[in-house]
């Protein structure tokens, strides 16, 4: 039996050209045409297969070892590392974590190590599902927004990571918390506004963090406004539009963002071995900048849409809650079933039965506010008492003349008076 010889596609395909060379049916001219390689080329390659034959196609490396090749030491401390602490990486990132811990390799050498010892597995990509949406043009123009819940530290417990990520470039900011909540949501847009700028849009769904489908209320009919959230009333007052997807698929590039986080965050905070909320947002920042800095793409047009904040407005009288009270008699106003004393000033205080606003910013604090302008108050410690009643002044009985009195009688009855005797 002879030696069995294994030969690739092109191979072949030269092998097949040359025995009709062989055979003088074509010139070697006409079977460099043919292969798509130069004459001279097609002349070494004819005379190899003279005089080697059908061996003399194959490839003078296969069956030999690289010269680039990594020793086996780093192969195995590679692989002793993938096992002990980042086991589940993918190989992109688990290169990334190795050369971290010293070990330099490249990503696709660590693929083949992993799949030839079983740790790693190709995996399907999906087809794509609806049709492609060319990115906007300036930064700034369109800021995708959503969040993703998920077991973040491992332990069964679900968490929130609230992310934003701009649509023209990429470029992301996120914030985690316990769950999907307006103050959350209010507490990412100010770290991109303190970083960036003030966005023209958010792109958002359809949550009641966001929107709200209710009836607008008697105040609202009147000023002519729609209906708004805490957030979107933010949003308003900020000059940014929200507009809201009719699926996950239509803000697609935040939805792989979280598929990015829920594969990097977990294993970084595993590698870290961060336990708390507050651990994880210390490091965010840099973990953020880090995937800006190697996936953020420039801009179609360089010019930026973010605004600058307005002078003279601080976003904490921005992300806030305000509700309408009414002033009792005594200058009280209750809030959260608290009462709250209006002190002053003495010049400006709101009338008795008027209204005021109470604002609670995101640290807790309070404002009330009179026409637009703050009025100092004071928590009181117990709900006031009424004003103790004066004791009722019992009412005179009414005297009523006796059925024979003088009075009663006729004129013609009476006892004659002193002036007609």
């Amino acid at each position: 039996m002879g030696e069995t010889l294994s030969m690739s596609r092109k191979e072949r395909t030269r092998l097949v050209e040359l025995e009709v060379v062989k055979q003088g049916n074509q010139t070697v001219a006409a079977a460099a045409r043919r292969l798509g390689l130069s004459y001279r080329q097609t002349k070494r390659v004819w005379r190899r297969f003279e005089q080697e034959g059908e061996a003399g196609l194959v490839h003078r490396s296969r069956g030999r070892e690289s010269n680039r090749k990594k020793p086996e030491s780093l192969r195995k401390k590679c692989l002793a590392m993938y096992r002990e602490r980042l086991e589940g990486f993918g190989p992109t990132l688990a290169s990334e974590k190795l050369a971290v811990c010293g070990l330099e390799i490249d990503h696709e050498t660590l693929r083949r190590w992993l799949m030839a010892e079983g740790l790693w597995t190709r995996r399907r990509r999906r087809s794509k599902h609806r049709r492609w949406r060319a990115r906007r043009k300036h930064f700034g123009e369109l800021v995708q927004f959503d969040a993703s819940s998920h077991d973040w530290f491992g332990r069964g417990e679900r968490s929130c990571l609230m992310g934003m990520i701009d649509d023209a470039t990429g470029t992301r900011r996120t914030f985690m918390s316990k769950e999907e909540t307006t103050a959350d949501a209010m507490r990412l847009l100010w770290l991109w506004i303190e970083r960036y700028g003030i966005p023209r849009a958010l792109y958002t769904d359809k949550k009641s963090v966001y929107v709200t489908d209710r009836d607008p209320t008697l105040e609202e009919q009147l000023a002519g406004d729609e209906p708004l959230t805490v957030f979107g009333r933010a949003c308003r007052r900020l000059g940014i539009e929200i507009i809201t997807a009719h699926s996950p698929q239509a803000k697609g590039r935040i939805e792989r963002c979280n598929g990015v986080y829920q594969d990097r965050l977990v294993k970084e905070i595993r590698f870290e071995h961060l336990s708390g909320h507050e651990e994880v947002n210390a490091m965010l920042e840099a973990f953020d900048e880090d995937l800006n800095r190697r996936f953020a793409v420039e801009p179609a047009e360089v010019k930026d849409l973010h605004q600058c904040l307005p002078k003279g407005l601080d976003l904490a009288d921005v992300f806030v809650w305000e509700s309408i009270r009414t002033v009792h008699n005594d200058w009280t106003v209750r809030y959260q079933n608290r009462w709250y004393q209006i002190t002053g000033p003495k010049r400006r205080l709101p009338p008795a039965k008027g209204k005021v606003t109470v604002r609670r910013r995101l640290d807790g604090s309070l404002q009330i506010l009179y026409r637009d302008r703050e009025v100092d108050f004071e928590l009181l410690a117990e709900r006031p008492k009424p004003a103790a009643k004066a004791m009722p002044v019992p009412k005179k009985s009414t005297w009523r003349p006796a059925p024979d009195h003088p009075w009663r009688q006729p004129i013609s009855r009476r006892a004659p008076s002193l002036e007609t005797r």
